[in-house]
């Protein structure tokens, strides 16, 4: 089981970053997806949820309107969308797979968002 996250780097506040996430290793498409983040000295805090369907998602209320999770079963892939950025954005980004009866993880991307 993989979860590879990818997209991360260092942006100026108000830029644009997509993250992904490409899963391998088991049924994709039966479990739910999410982004968590992680920045210094805090705890680990969810992001963007999204349905095995992908028509159902949900957002912290801290990125709502600036961040868009999207996924792609046939890729095995999910997406973070996050525009006008903020240096509080700047965390370890986590891809999280999950359905009732198993959680994997990713090992992170960084996002630095910083002039």
């Amino acid at each position: 089981v993989q979860l590879v996250e990818s997209g991360g780097g260092l942006v100026q506040p108000g830029g644009s970053l997509r993250l992904s996430c490409a899963a391998s290793g088991f049924t994709f498409s039966s479990y739910a997806m999410s982004w968590y983040r992680q920045a210094p000295g805090k705890e680990r805090e969810l992001v963007a949820f999204i349905n095995i369907f992908g028509s159902s998602t949900d957002y912290a209320d801290s990125v709502k309107g600036r961040f868009t999770i999207s996924r792609d079963n046939a890729k095995n892939t999910v997406y973070l969308q996050m525009n006008s950025l903020k240096s509080e954005d700047s965390a370890v980004y986590y891809c999280n797979a999950i359905n009732r009866l198993m959680d994997y993880w990713g090992k992170g991307t960084l996002v630095t968002v910083s002039s």
